[in-house]
């Protein structure tokens, strides 16, 4: 998504730079040294970055993108004030139950920034709904989700029966919950004709081989991790995009699924449904619920019209609605609003 902002920005006619390499990221809330640690190098950052853009080179604006508990900004707020700029925040998301340990001090920072900001960018409605109540006085701002289809639409959908496509990492935490979700549903249907393809790897690979050791190997097709084209050519000729979707900020790779040509089966949880629309570009069901999950494929698997139904209207809503033209429109809007 910073990649994809940063094109929507371009496409304004914005030069962008990327100023620091700095990484600011606490795995846990026990980490203080490095939180000290964090903040020395940050204030030789502002000091290099406040030499390196003054006088004629000096920036109009300090964007910041993804600022969280776990990884604060601290150098747009210092440097936003520094230089005289406007900040934006883009995906900040705040939580009070991380207040603990290191985490606490570094949503201090946080908290700075939103209420600095001029304005917060947010992709998702919980997202919003979470800043306005940690920070009423924030200013936010909707902005939906967004790709460049560009990939997906080179390619004229030729679907395969019966052929169920996955592309997502295999890491801990949501990632493998998911893929144990998805093994777990699809031994429900295990009596319907389908085929499943997995893009995608990492350091679960092995314990997501292992969930879907129950279910026939010639019906799995690991495909490992694939660049954009090879991905674009394997959604093309999948049926139905299949992937629950647990903790999933909102996750593009449905964005990418439905401008392919595919509608989607995945849970109503965190922030999918900003990006799946239940009965018109796929088929979202309970939270956990794996008889719901199976019972959601096996109908597509076996009512053709509405599936080609569904696919239509994903390739709309996708391509058209969630286009990045349609994202630069929206920034555009959004700094004529709150940039002067």
């Amino acid at each position: 998504m910073a990649r994809l902002l940063i094109r929507a920005l371009e496409t304004l006619g914005h030069e962008v730079c990327i100023a620091s390499e700095m990484r600011s990221f606490m795995r846990s809330p026990d980490m203080r040294d490095a939180f000290e640690a964090n903040k020395a190098e940050a204030a030789r950052e502002i000091e290099r970055i406040a030499d390196e853009h003054s006088g004629p080179v000096a920036p109009d604006l300090w964007f910041t993108y993804h600022p969280y508990y776990k990884a604060p900004d601290l150098l747009g707020p210092a440097l936003a004030r520094h230089f005289g700029n406007p900040l934006i925040n883009a995906e900040a998301s705040y939580s009070s139950r991380r207040n603990i340990g290191t985490w606490e001090t570094s949503q201090e920072f946080l908290l700075d920034s939103l209420k600095s900001a001029a304005v917060n960018l947010c992709f998702t409605r919980r997202d919003l709904d979470g800043l306005k109540s940690a920070v009423p006085e924030a200013r936010v701002e909707l902005i939906a989700p967004f790709i460049d289809s560009t990939p997906y639409l080179q390619r004229i959908p030729s679907p395969e029966p019966g052929r169920l496509v996955t592309v997502a990492m295999m890491r801990p935490g949501d990632k493998l919950s998911s893929y144990r979700a998805l093994a777990e549903s699809l031994n429900l249907i295990k009596h319907l004709p389908w085929t499943l393809s997995i893009a995608g790897d990492g350091e679960c690979r092995q314990k997501v081989e292992q969930a879907f050791a129950a279910l026939d190997t010639k019906r799995i097709e690991w495909r490992g991790a694939l660049p954009e084209g090879e991905i674009a050519e394997l959604l093309s000729r999948g049926s139905i995009f299949v992937w629950p979707g647990h903790g999933e900020a909102y996750g593009l790779a449905y964005l990418e699924a439905q401008a392919a040509g595919l509608p989607v089966v995945a849970e109503a949880i965190a922030g999918v449904p900003e990006v799946v629309e239940h009965d018109r570009t796929g088929l979202l069901t309970p939270p956990g619920d794996r008889t719901a999950f199976a019972e959601a494929i096996g109908r597509l698997l076996a009512d053709n019209s509405y599936r080609a139904r569904l696919a239509r209207e994903a390739r709309i809503f996708a391509t058209e609605e969630r286009s990045i033209t349609g994202a630069a429109e929206s920034l555009r809007r959004i700094l004529e609003t709150y940039v002067r």
